[in-house]
């Protein structure tokens, strides 16, 4: 299939010329005199263009504003813009909305050929990596990490709701993964391949927040030196997720309540309304109830979100997703830092056991990216662990029988025994003469001590030669059970 473009220029001098040079390279080409044009075929085009080639000044609109509704409408379609006013700001903001690349005019025909075509190969990359995406999706549909019965049940509730066109309320508290949870029921919708974009309501004052949101016509306002589309309208076809709607002013609340209701927009300064094909999820850490009791969320607005709720449950409620979690977080960790993958010592992660976790799964990714940070070697130890997290490891593990439960004495002090005699041997690096000492016993104390409790099988070349042998190692082994 041959690739398409689209130029878009007011100079019909440069608008033909560039038509012949890119029909000679075999493009299928579709010109446009301006913004409203090609907003148009952009619209109406039964295929998505290969490559976007637009101006960046054009008397009806701006080449931004059209590069933000491309991509929008398909992450594939490459963009390149013109323009005869290079500044950093321009080709800055043209970078940050997704355009490929920027070029000043007068340019010679052959750096642009040369430009376009890395575009369309950097286009064919894109769509690679759409199909594989694609493909592992298909084998689990949300991307979610985490085995647990809470997650199972939320991986069935977003694969049953993904399909629907129903607004969607996320609670949970802070850092138990809300965005995550509304990038799966995206991901797994049919509006995948559209934009997924994210407003912080908390992030904006009232002034700006309105902009951000619907867009703005240029001199709206001081500072807006061009027009915006604003979140909605770029992310046509796809979602948009509003994270801390309940920080959403109540005058903006009137607003955003008209949108669900009637699909269309209409930004600071303009005359028309645009209509608008987007889903929205919303997210909060408050209890919305309460909010619309006290007064400070409208309640209509909550009817309209609320259609579908889903609760994210606290990392203390999951905690058997927390071998799961901290494999995939220490992986990333580590290749982000450009190390081998670390593994947690028994110490360290029995602490990480013991630990509540108030801030939930956000803190517990940013205590494993510290900790491979930190750690000197590939096991990382109570010390690379913050010490808010490293002084839980004294405290009892969860399962271990208290006087209140009625327990078996033998069994407890064994349980503790094996503990210590562990850390001992972390602590002196498998030296089993080292450990001895540490522990204030003879090395055939704690050979006794180890054999009795199943953690080491000793050989006759284990056998040290003499009790000080600093050589001397062990193997520890699963304990038998009943010890």
């Amino acid at each position: 299939m041959r690739p398409s473009i689209l130029v878009v220029d007011d100079e019909p001098g440069l608008r033909d010329m560039l038509s012949i040079l890119f029909r000679r390279e075999g493009y299928d080409v579709t010109v446009a005199p301006g913004f409203n044009t090609a907003r148009d075929a952009l619209a109406n085009a039964p295929t998505p263009y290969s490559i976007l080639l637009t101006d960046l000044m054009m008397p009806d609109g701006s080449g931004l504003d059209l590069l933000s509704t491309a991509r929008a409408r398909n992450e594939g379609t490459e963009v390149v813009v013109m323009t005869a006013h290079s500044t950093v700001e321009t080709a800055l903001e043209a970078m940050r909305r997704g355009a490929y690349d920027f070029i000043t005019k007068p340019f010679a025909t052959a750096e642009l050929r040369v430009l376009v075509q890395k575009a369309l190969e950097k286009r064919e990359i894109t769509l690679e990596n759409i199909s594989l995406k694609a493909q592992v999706d298909r084998t689990k549909p949300t991307g979610l990490v985490g085995h647990s019965e809470a997650m199972k049940r939320l991986e069935e509730l977003i694969v049953r709701i993904a399909p629907s066109r129903s607004t969607v309320l996320v609670t949970g508290e802070s850092g138990t993964g809300k965005e995550r949870i509304a990038r799966a029921i995206h991901d797994a919708s049919d509006r995948a391949q559209k934009p997924f974009l994210v407003v912080n309501c908390g992030a904006f004052p009232e002034t700006l927040i309105e902009a951000e949101l619907f867009g703005h016509e240029k001199g709206a306002f001081t500072g807006a030196v061009a027009r915006r589309l604003g979140i909605f309208r770029e992310a046509e076809g796809g979602t948009v997720f509003l994270d801390e709607i309940g920080e959403l002013p109540l005058a903006m609340q009137v607003k955003l309540l008209r949108v669900i209701q009637e699909k269309k927009v209409r930004g600071v300064g303009e005359s028309q309304e645009s209509s608008i094909d987007v889903r929205i999820v919303a997210a909060t850490n408050r209890n919305v109830e309460d909010e619309v009791k006290q007064g400070r969320f409208r309640q209509d607005l909550y009817y309209r979100l609320n259609v579908i709720r889903v609760e994210v449950p606290p990392l203390r409620d999951r905690r058997e997703d927390l071998p799961d979690l901290l494999a995939h977080f220490t992986e990333r960790a580590s290749k982000e830092h450009g190390k081998e993958v670390r593994t947690f010592s028994p110490d360290a992660r029995r602490a990480l056991d013991n630990y509540a976790f108030p801030g939930n799964v956000r803190e517990l990714e940013n205590i494993v990216e510290r900790a491979v940070a930190l750690a000197a070697t590939q096991l990382i130890g109570l010390g690379d662990l913050p010490r808010e997290v490293s002084g839980s490891a004294a405290q009892p593990t969860p399962g271990l029988a208290e006087l209140g439960d009625g327990c078996q004495l033998d069994d407890v002090l064994g349980e503790l025994e094996r503990r210590l005699i562990v850390q001992a041997l972390e602590r002196s690096g498998g030296v089993r003469t080292n450990a001895a000492k540490l522990l204030g016993v003879t090395f055939r104390s704690l050979r006794y001590r180890m054999e009795k409790l199943g953690m080491v099988q000793l050989t006759d070349e284990e056998e040290p030669a003499s009790t000080s042998d600093p050589t001397s190692s062990a193997r520890i082994v699963t304990p038998r059970s009943g010890k």
